[in-house]
């Protein structure tokens, strides 16, 4: 695609991410709390985006992409913050959700802001970067990524359909602590494998990465899937709409974003190298084998 046809394609489907995040406040704002009528859930939607425009407007004058994981994980926790205080009534579910999120966002972000600052740069951004709409658009898509990974934990703390701690809470947490510690592992081992010197140009096939091409993908849909587990019981109506959380993590790592990026990353380093054309045929893509 050339650079004028691609400004043409993130110049259209600018508005439609934004009419997704409007629809998406709509219906999740649906039965939940306001704030001097205006529903605080939709709220949160709006400054997701616009906590992602403010942040471009410098990041683009200094062609600098270094902000934007740190933008990413503060407007989770910020908004997240910002739900509990805004929303009555508050509960131990509520409060549960709200930790969840606040300790996920605050691992990913400093794991991946430490991963930029080592790396100097992010070569994702480098074609990105000149162009004003091509580069206000990832920032855009972030504020939807934001949006509609925290759902349904943003949902149901601003509900007013509350619910005290039960098997689904507990069920959930399992879940959530079983994803989060995976995902953790994982990049713990892999970030050990790569500062190693002795690796350089190698790929990794071990520990958890033995057992799938992507634990980390894996740790986080399964952690999403656990947050959903404990908001279920607050859902009414439209806000089943948040339900989407998990269904979207899992497309945007497997189908976009996530696992095909990387998987054409490795073929073009390594593809047709006997190791690890044995580790794709022996190591399944995304769901760890047991053994």
């Amino acid at each position: 695609m050339t650079r004028s046809a691609a400004d043409r394609t993130a110049l259209i489907s600018l508005p439609f991410v934004v009419l997704i995040g409007a629809l998406v406040a709509l219906a999740g704002s649906q039965g939940g709390a306001t704030v001097a009528g205006i529903p605080v859930f939709s709220l949160a939607v709006a400054a997701s985006f616009v906590i992602q425009w403010v942040v471009f407007v410098p990041s683009f004058a200094a062609q600098t992409e270094r902000f934007f994981d740190l933008t990413g994980s503060l407007t989770y926790i910020s908004i997240t913050l910002a739900m509990v205080l805004l929303s009555p009534g508050v509960d131990a579910r509520a409060l549960l959700l709200a930790a969840l999120v606040l300790a996920w966002a605050a691992r990913l972000g400093t794991f991946l802001v430490r991963r930029v600052h080592r790396a100097g740069k992010d070569d994702r951004f480098d074609d990105l970067k000149p162009s004003i709409i091509r580069f206000l658009s990832v920032w855009t898509i972030q504020g939807l990524w934001v949006t509609l990974t925290a759902a349904a934990a943003w949902v149901s703390i601003t509900s007013v359909t509350r619910v005290g701690l039960d098997w689904f809470a507990l069920i959930g947490l399992v879940v959530w602590a079983v994803g989060f510690g995976i995902e953790i592992a994982a990049d713990m081992q892999k970030s050990r494998f790569n500062a190693d010197p002795a690796h350089t140009g190698s790929f990794i096939s071990t520990g958890l990465w033995g057992r799938s091409r992507h634990p980390n993908y894996f740790g986080e849909i399964v952690l999403w899937t656990g947050v959903a587990i404990i908001a279920l019981p607050t859902l009414q109506g439209w806000q089943w709409v948040a339900l989407v959380s998990p269904l979207f993590v899992t497309l945007l790592l497997t189908k976009v974003s996530g696992v095909p990026l990387l998987e054409r990353k490795a073929d073009s380093k390594w593809g047709g190298q006997p190791d690890y054309e044995a580790y794709k045929a022996s190591t399944p893509v995304l769901i760890p084998r047991l053994r």
